[in-house]
């Protein structure tokens, strides 16, 4: 199957636009005709370097499209389905799947290398130089082969450029709210309003917060965070102190969630800071590798505080994914205003460019077929 793509082969490099191959689907795999994809700022930390993989990589985690072939002990879907892309499989039987936890699924394990599960490449270059897909995906193709595992079946009447961000941001950002513990009455703070961060919101709304406060540095995503309800925004942590204080009387949030672009020691200690007595941190964002965080341990224990690693927002996107659009449908969540701007495959570095600069709350590249 002859694709095209964006295929990043260097640190710190551009996006190249190219021709690929993509390899039949094996017996439980699946062919995806890709329809659109988010722009996840996940897939800049392995244009950075944060994440250290193996390069070339085709990018693009946050995938909706059309099942074109399947392999022959695929059950999960069927030719024509109109599928969402996992980054992480949900295997349903590991250990973690068994015990609901399938954002931790044994079968992500390796999906760094951008290798099939099998260990072999699904993409190759012209010249048949192996090239990697992100997260097992690379949905910057406008196809792509991936385990079953890593789809999940969307209804056709979801437009693919919307369907797409809940492969990962929606379910993410809601997710670190609603499974990262906030409560009715809480007083929230969100820290990095993009596509996870607005989502974080509307998680936090939706589990009862009076008050969720966005922190984010750039003008545009503080006069959007009203849309996905947000109470309150500001442009730093210290901007928001004294509302912060005024609210909880001078103890803190309840929750801290950090949704940033790229997260360090010093961000992670920042929104600690924020969170009062038995309040939670709640992180996910990803970035430096290094192993400190500004934190008091004396606070750590004796004001019963959290810190809280969120992994796919800890949603079971098997069945949070078809609920999420459900309630997109019902109107109780806002879709189509994550999207800021759609973008054709050949202005990946434009669509990149804006996302560095904040310029959009979610870009979305819609391919030609």
């Amino acid at each position: 199957m002859k694709a095209r793509g964006a295929v990043i082969h260097e640190v710190n490099g551009k996006w190249q636009v190219q021709d690929l191959e993509v390899g039949e689907p094996g017996e439980n795999e699946v062919l995806v005709k890709v329809m659109a994809s988010g722009l996840c700022h996940s897939d800049d930390h392995f244009v950075t370097g944060d994440l250290d993989v193996p390069l070339p990589m085709v990018g693009g985690h946050e995938g909706a499209g059309i099942v074109e072939k399947v392999g022959s002990k695929v059950t999960r879907v069927k030719p024509g389905d109109h599928v969402a892309t996992l980054f992480i499989p949900a295997c349903g039987t590991c250990r973690y799947c068994a015990k609901g936890q399938s954002y931790i699924c044994n079968n992500g394990a390796g999906m760094e290398t951008g290798r099939a599960m099998d260990g072999t490449y699904r993409f190759h270059d012209s010249d048949g130089t192996p090239v990697g897909g992100v997260t097992r995906l690379g949905t910057f193709s406008n196809y792509l082969v991936c385990h079953e595992t890593q789809t999940v079946p969307l209804p056709e009447d979801i437009p693919f450029d919307v369907a797409c961000l809940v492969s990962c941001g929606v379910a993410t950002g809601y997710g670190a709210a609603v499974n990262g513990g906030v409560k009715a009455g809480d007083v929230v703070l969100v820290m990095g309003l993009g596509g996870v961060g607005a989502n974080a919101v509307q998680g936090a709304r939706h589990a009862g917060a009076d008050h969720v406060i966005v922190v984010d540095p750039v003008d545009y995503k503080q006069e959007r965070a009203a849309d996905f309800g947000a109470t309150a925004s500001f442009a730093s942590v210290g901007e928001a102190r004294p509302l912060i204080d005024q609210l909880t009387n001078g103890q803190g949030v309840d929750v801290a969630i950090i949704t940033v672009g790229r997260v360090d020691g010093d961000i992670i200690g920042e929104a600690f800071a924020t969170v009062g007595k038995a309040g939670t941190c709640v992180l996910v964002s990803v970035g430096s590798s290094e192993l400190s965080i500004a934190v008091s341990p004396q606070d750590l224990t004796n004001f019963a505080k959290s810190i809280q690693g969120v992994m796919y927002g800890n949603c079971s996107p098997v069945g949070d994914i078809p609920r999420l659009l459900e309630m997109y449908r019902r109107g109780s969540i806002k879709l189509d205003e994550l999207v800021t701007r759609r973008y054709g495959l050949d202005e990946i570095n434009q669509a990149v460019e804006d996302m560095h600069a904040g310029r959009n709350i979610r870009g979305v590249v819609v391919h030609e077929h």
